[in-house]
């Protein structure tokens, strides 16, 4: 479980290993989407949410600290929220992910300033310091920038073209 938990080890690269893991989550969504879509990336997200706060439960039973920092895989998670109006978009207009490239690096700068600075519901879930608030602080963290990148997007198509 500590292989997941760890999203692979890349949760022991140093400094900042959020960030790696949310780094390492993008090849992976690009592949998702091109195999099988959003709806694709959609279901493996919720897949590796349920496997992820199973491997938190165990690799942080019987430890003082609730959330090491090598657990990265809700950081793969909330990475993966925050692309889906990327890839739902592309989608929708029948386009290559990758010509949709703003959304990428919107959903990644996004992401990593709601899981650093943990605003509101964000720090609330990660105050809850069990398997679940580590999850779900992603989760929440997603969500805002996947918002956050279709305010962006709609503010860039709507005004600016």
């Amino acid at each position: 479980m500590k292989l997941i938990a760890s999203f692979f080890n890349v949760g022991f690269i140093r400094p900042a290993p959020g960030t790696w893991g949310s780094l390492a989550a993008l090849p992976f969504a690009y592949a998702l989407h091109l195999v099988g879509g959003f709806w694709l990336l959609l279901v493996a997200t919720v897949a590796v949410f349920l496997l992820g706060w199973q491997a938190t439960k165990q690799v942080t039973q019987g430890s003082e600290d609730h959330d090491p920092s090598w657990i990265v895989i809700d950081e793969v998670v909330g990475m993966w929220i925050a692309l889906f109006p990327v890839s739902y978009g592309a989608g929708m207009m029948g386009i290559e992910v990758y010509r949709l490239w703003p959304g990428w690096i919107a959903g990644f700068v996004l992401f990593r300033l709601f899981d650093i600075t943990k605003p509101w519901i964000i720090g609330k879930a990660d105050r809850l310091g069990t398997p679940m608030g580590v999850m779900l602080d992603d989760v929440f963290a997603g969500l805002f920038a996947a918002i956050g990148s279709v305010i962006l997007a709609s503010l860039y198509h709507g005004f600016l073209m």
